[in-house]
C-alpha cells in the first residue's frame, strides 16, 4: 500500500500515522513482531529511514517494543497520547459519566483503605476553596480556575485515599480533563452550583470506614451536575 507523495517535512507523521492505523485496527496482534524496516519501507514506498523514524515514534508511545535482535513487537494497540486527545474532546456529560465510574469506585476503597493524612488532604482542599466564594458562598468570577484547581485537588485527594497505584496514575493522567469540563461548567449558569455538603458528606463517609456509603457518596456528588446536562441536552 504506498502512500500518497508527502513533503519531506510531513513524512514521517504521515508513516506513523499510517502504521498506527495499521497496529490500531490489530493488522499484527498485541506480541506479533511487525514487518522490518525494509518490508515496510517497500509497502509504504518510503526510505527506510522514515520507516525507522516512524517506528521510533510509536515505541515512545507505547505502542511497539523493539528488542535487540529479534526485531519490534506490538505492546497495545491503544496509543495513550491518542487516547488523552480523544478525552479532551470528550463533551462535559462524557467527563461525568467516566468520573462517576472511577471516583465510585475509588471512594469505595478510600474508605477501607484511607489514612488519617488523606483526610488532612481533603478537609484542606475544601478550606482553601472557600477563600475564592464570594458573599452567597458561590465561586468568585474572578477566580473560577482557582476555585476549579482547589475543586480537583480534593477529587484526587479522594482518587488516592483509595491507594491504588493504577487508579491513581489513570484519573491524574484524566484529571486535566476534569478540570477543564468543571471550569466550563462553573461558568454556565444552567450547571448547578458546588455543594460544599455534598463534598463534606463524602469526606465523612470516607472517614467512617463504610465503603457502601463512600460509593453513594461519590455517585450522589457527581448525580446533580450529570442530570443537570442531561436535562441541557434533552435527555433528561
Amino acid at each position: 500500500m504506498a502512500l500518497r507523495a508527502a513533503g519531506r517535512q510531513s513524512l514521517v507523521d504521515t508513516v506513523v500515522e499510517q502504521l498506527r492505523a495499521q497496529v490500531a485496527a490489530g493488522e499484527w496482534r498485541v506480541g506479533e513482531r511487525i514487518p522490518t524496516e525494509h518490508a515496510l519501507a517497500e509497502q509504504l514506498k518510503v526510505g527506510r529511514n522514515t520507516v525507522r523514524e516512524a517506528v521510533r515514534v510509536l515505541v515512545h508511545a507505547g505502542m511497539l517494543r523493539s528488542r535487540q535482535g529479534e526485531g519490534t513487537f506490538v505492546v497495545s494497540t491503544a496509543d495513550p497520547a491518542e487516547v488523552m486527545r480523544g478525552l479532551r474532546r470528550a463533551g462535559v456529560r462524557d467527563v461525568l459519566e467516566l468520573r462517576i465510574a472511577l471516583e465510585a469506585e475509588a471512594a469505595r476503597l478510600a474508605a477501607l483503605r484511607h489514612e488519617p493524612a488523606d483526610l488532612e488532604r481533603m478537609r484542606a482542599a475544601l478550606d482553601a476553596q472557600t477563600a475564592f466564594e464570594d458573599p452567597d458562598g458561590q465561586p468568585d468570577s474572578g477566580s473560577l480556575e482557582l476555585y476549579a484547581d482547589h475543586d480537583v485537588e480534593f477529587h484526587r485527594a479522594v482518587v488516592e485515599a483509595a491507594h491504588n497505584s493504577a487508579l491513581t496514575a489513570t484519573y491524574a493522567w484524566f484529571s486535566s480533563s476534569v478540570r477543564e469540563a468543571l471550569v466550563t461548567a462553573l461558568g454556565d449558569h444552567d450547571m448547578p452550583r458546588i455543594i460544599h455538603g455534598d463534598h463534606h458528606a463524602l469526606m465523612e463517609a470516607i472517614a467512617s470506614g463504610d465503603p457502601d456509603a463512600a460509593t453513594r457518596a461519590a455517585r450522589a456528588l457527581l448525580e446533580r451536575p450529570k442530570q443537570a446536562v442531561e436535562s441541557l441536552l434533552g435527555d433528561g
